[in-house]
């Protein structure tokens, strides 16, 4: 009985791949750049909570669901919310760079790809943070929620937003977290074989759950990362491999036949 197999894993394009010190000078330069960018977005304070009301009123106009049903679910367990402020702290930046240092080795073609996608949905989303500033659910009186890294620990975050010069506390639009868990799943769903690579989807999800659950950002930070995303994958579009469209002739081995016994004779038939 005829069966499909998976086709087997190729070696990876040499030729694809770009010096390396020049990826890091630019990765090293795109984050600067960034880290920079969310600090002007600084002291923005009065409009981040005002947005936040906006944002919080929105949601409950489409019916989505409170961001308290998740966070409450973590709560029941001591062991669980300090899992999640973990997972929030430690995993988000080190998961990006593991997976962009594979493709870089072992999928060139896509970290190329992967790269710019990557670049472009960070770029979009430092222009909203300057634009729409959003203080995080948890500072959201009406929303009721608890700071579950301040409460519970570990925390990314100065216990004063207004003056935390670590970081922009007020830049959860979009949600970055999910935005880069979302596009390192569907760069190795592109990039991999394996039947079982839908399963990098449940980074995603997981993410999803963690910065909904911790209140660090809403549903709808998630969905505008999404729509973000979505329009960064039809600009650029992952370069198809190029083939040969010359194939040489194949060679036809020379073949002895034997000479027959009338033409040895010389008679003629």
């Amino acid at each position: 009985m005829y069966t499909r197999s998976e086709p087997a894993e190729r070696e990876p394009d040499a030729s694809a791949r770009p010096p390396l010190v020049r990826e890091l000078l630019l990765t090293a330069g795109l984050f600067l750049v960034y880290k920079l960018g969310r600090q002007a977005a600084n002291g923005h304070v009065e409009e981040a909570f005002h947005n936040a009301g906006n944002v919080w009123s929105f949601e409950r106009a489409l019916g989505l669901p409170g961001e308290g049903a998740v966070q409450g679910v973590l709560l029941h367990s001591h062991t669980l919310v300090q899992t999640a402020n973990t997972y929030y702290a430690t995993v988000h930046f080190p998961a990006t760079v593991a997976f962009l240092v594979w493709l870089y080795w072992r999928r060139p073609r896509h970290y190329v790809w992967s790269r710019r996608i990557l670049a472009a949905l960070t770029g979009a989303a430092l222009a909203l943070h300057l634009l729409f500033p959003l203080a995080p659910p948890r500072m959201l009186h009406a929303a009721g929620l608890v700071d579950t890294g301040q409460v519970y620990g570990p925390t990314v975050y100065g216990d004063t937003p207004a003056t935390d010069s670590m970081a922009n506390q007020f830049a959860a639009m979009p949600s970055l977290h999910f935005g880069w868990a979302l596009a390192v799943a569907v760069g190795l769903i592109v990039a991999t074989r394996s039947r079982w690579r839908l399963l990098w989807l449940l980074h995603p999800l997981l993410t999803l759950l963690v910065v909904v659950g911790t209140a660090n950002h809403y549903w709808l930070d998630a969905i505008v990362v999404s729509a973000l995303l979505a329009v960064a994958y039809a600009a650029l579009r992952l370069p198809r491999t190029p083939v040969l469209t010359h194939l040489p002739w194949p060679t036809v081995p020379a073949q002895n036949y034997a000479e027959p016994a009338y033409a040895r004779s010389g008679v003629r038939r």
